[in-house]
């Protein structure tokens, strides 16, 4: 009976520790911050840009922040409140502290 309890325990233990873990952003929607992140900079930067201008700055956005440490760590770091805080900003500056 000692042992069922401390199987019992466990599982429970491991339920509730899985319980209060923060579901974490996907790969998709870590590319969906990534997009948007890159044209919430271009759109700030150049506010009366062409569309050929700012397609061709937010691609240039899009790879350099892919370089960086926050962006490959995405899905292991970013969790779901912190995705849509930041998916819904409005500026470079409040997605950044978004995810700070």
């Amino acid at each position: 009976m000692s042992r069922r309890r401390t199987v019992v325990r466990v599982l429970l233990a491991a339920v509730v520790a899985a319980v209060g873990c923060k579901p974490k952003a996907s790969a998709t929607q870590c590319d969906q911050l990534l997009e948007h992140y890159a044209l919430l900079v271009v759109t700030e930067r150049f506010p009366d840009a062409s569309t050929a201008l700012i397609e061709s700055e937010r691609d240039r956005e899009r790879n350099e922040a892919r370089g960086d440490d926050a962006f490959k760590n995405c899905s292991s770091q970013v969790s779901e409140a912190e995705f849509r805080c930041a998916i819904a900003a409005l500026s470079p500056d409040a997605f950044e502290k978004c995810l700070e």
